[in-house]
C-alpha cells in the first residue's frame, strides 16, 4: 500500500530528486569534463574524437529521456528513476573500463541512457508536490543538482586523478559510479511519485496512466510546444559547448594548470548553488519565457567573455554568471510543461521537449570540436555560443506566456492547505493538514 505523507514530506521529494540529478547528470555528464584532459591524452583521442564522446553520452540521453517521460507518466517517477541511475552507474563503471574509442563510446551512451531516465521524471514531479506559485522555484531547485556536483569536482577530480597515476581518470569514473548507486538506493526507500493517496489522488493517478493517445497528440501538436522546444534546443547546442570544452579551453589554449582550471570549474559551481533558488523564484513572479529569455542573455555575455576576454578577470566573471544562469533553464522549462499541459502530462510533455534539448547538446560539442580543430583554439567555439544564446533570447522573447492548465479536481496539495483532505494512514494526523 502507497504511504501517505504530510505536506512537509514534498520537501524531502525535492532533496532525493536533486540527489538524483547530481549524480546521473552532475557527475555522469558534467564530470566527463574535468576528467577529460586526462582521459583524452590516456586513450589518444583528438578534439574531434573527444567530442563525439559526449555526443555519444547526449545520444543516449536525447534518446532515453523522451522515453523515460512517457515511462514515468505510466509507471511512475520513482521505479523510472531508480532505474536511470541504476544505468548511470554502469556506464560510468565502463566508462572507466574503456580502453579505446570504440569502448568508450558505448560506455558513455549507456551512461547517456541512465542519465535520460532520471532528469525528465525528476523535474515533472515538481508538478505533482508542488502548486503553480512554487512550481517554477521546485523544478529549477532540482535541475540545478549538477551545481553541487560542480563545486566538488573542480577540486577532486585533478587530486583523484593524480593519487591514480596513468590510471587516475578511471579511478575517478569508478568514485561516479559508486555515489550513484548509492543515491539509486536512496530513490527506492524515499522517493514518492504523489502526495497522499486519497480517492482524488488516486483517481488522478489512473487517469495519467490511462492516458488516451489524444492526450499525447495534444501535446505533440502543441505550437507553443514546438515554439519552446526551439528555445531549448538552442540552448542546449550553446550550453554544452559552454561545459564540454571549459577546462581544454583553459589547459590548452590559455596555458592553465589543471588544478587552476579546476578552481575556476568550483567557482561556477558554487555560483550555480544559487540559480535553481533565484531564476525559479523569477519565473514564478514574472513567467517563464521573461525568465528564459533573460538568462540566455546573460550566458551570452559568459560565453563572449571566455571567448574574446581570456584574462583572469574575465574568465571569472565568465564563470560567475554562466553559473548563476545556466542550470536553472531546465526547470524553468519543467514548470513551464506543468503550467500549460496540468500534472498528468508534464513528464510526457517534458520528455518531448528534452528531445530538442538533446539534438541541440549533441550537435553542439561535434560542431565546436571541427571549429577548434579548423583554428587550434577554441575561442571561436565560443564565439558561436555567445551568438546562439543571443538568438535563444530574442525566440523566447516571442514566446505565448501559457498559464497554469485547469485541472481535473483540486490537487492534494490545495485541499491539504484548506483543511478538506481526508488522510488515510496512521502516520499523519488530520491535525497535521487542517
Amino acid at each position: 500500500m502507497r504511504l501517505t505523507h504530510s505536506p512537509k514530506y514534498r520537501w524531502i521529494i525535492l532533496g532525493t530528486a536533486f540527489l538524483g540529478v547530481l549524480a546521473a547528470l552532475g557527475l555522469g555528464r558534467f564530470g566527463y569534463s574535468a576528467i577529460l584532459p586526462s582521459m583524452q591524452t590516456a586513450l589518444g583521442l583528438n578534439n574531434i574524437e573527444a567530442g563525439s564522446l559526449a555526443s555519444w553520452n547526449l545520444g543516449g540521453y536525447v534518446v532515453m529521456a523522451a522515453i523515460g517521460g512517457f515511462l514515468a507518466s505510466r509507471f511512475g517517477a520513482r521505479k523510472i528513476v531508480a532505474a536511470g541511475l541504476a544505468v548511470t552507474a554502469l556506464g560510468m563503471l565502463l566508462t572507466g573500463f574503456s580502453g579505446g574509442l570504440f569502448s568508450a563510446s558505448l560506455a558513455r551512451l549507456l551512461t547517456g541512457f541512465g542519465s535520460g531516465l532520471v532528469l525528465v521524471p525528476s523535474v515533472a514531479m515538481m508538478a505533482t508536490w508542488f502548486d503553480s506559485k512554487r512550481r517554477g522555484f521546485a523544478s529549477a531547485i532540482v535541475a540545478s543538482g549538477p551545481a553541487l556536483a560542480l563545486v566538488a569536482v573542480g577540486p577532486l577530480v585533478p587530486k583523484v586523478i593524480a593519487s591514480g597515476g596513468a590510471g587516475g581518470w578511471r579511478l575517478a569514473w569508478y568514485l561516479f559510479a559508486a555515489v550513484t548507486i548509492c543515491v539509486g538506493i536512496l530513490t527506492i526507500f524515499v522517493q514518492r511519485d504523489r502526495p497522499y493517496e486519497t480517492a482524488a489522488a488516486a483517481a488522478a493517478s489512473a487517469r495519467a496512466k490511462e492516458a488516451s493517445p489524444s492526450d499525447w497528440k495534444s501535446v505533440v501538436r502543441s505550437r507553443y510546444a514546438w515554439h519552446l522546444g526551439s528555445v531549448y534546443f538552442l540552448y542546449g547546442f550553446a550550453y554544452m559547448i559552454y561545459f564540454v570544452f571549459f577546462q581544454k579551453r583553459l589547459v590548452h589554449d590559455l596555458g592553465f594548470s589543471s588544478q587552476r582550471a579546476g578552481t575556476l570549474y568550483m567557482i561556477l559551481g558554487i555560483s550555480s548553488l544559487v540559480c535553481g533558488v533565484l531564476w525559479g523564484y523569477v519565473s514564478d513572479r514574472v513567467g517563464r519565457k521573461q525568465a528564459i529569455a533573460v538568462i540566455c542573455v546573460f550566458e551570452a555575455i559568459a560565453a563572449a567573455l571566455f571567448a574574446f576576454v581570456p584574462t583572469t578577470a574575465g574568465l571569472v566573471s565568465s564563470s560567475i554568471i554562466f553559473g548563476l544562469t545556466a542550470l536553472s533553464v531546465p526547470g524553468i522549462v519543467g514548470a513551464a510543461c506543468g503550467d500549460a499541459f496540468g500534472a498528468e502530462m508534464a513528464s510526457a510533455s517534458l520528455g518531448l521537449l528534452t528531445l530538442f534539448l538533446g539534438i541541440g547538446q549533441a550537435v553542439g560539442p561535434l560542431v565546436a570540436g571541427r571549429i577548434a580543430d579548423a583554428s587550434s583554439s577554441f575561442g571561436s567555439s565560443y564565439a558561436l555560443a555567445a551568438c546562439l544564446f543571443v538568438v535563444a533570447a530574442i525566440v523566447a522573447a516571442f514566446l505565448r506566456e501559457r498559464g497554469p492548465a485547469p485541472q481535473c479536481a483540486a490537487s492534494p496539495m490545495t485541499l491539504a492547505r484548506h483543511g478538506k483532505l481526508e488522510i488515510h494512514s496512521p502516520l499523519v494526523s488530520k491535525q497535521e493538514v487542517s
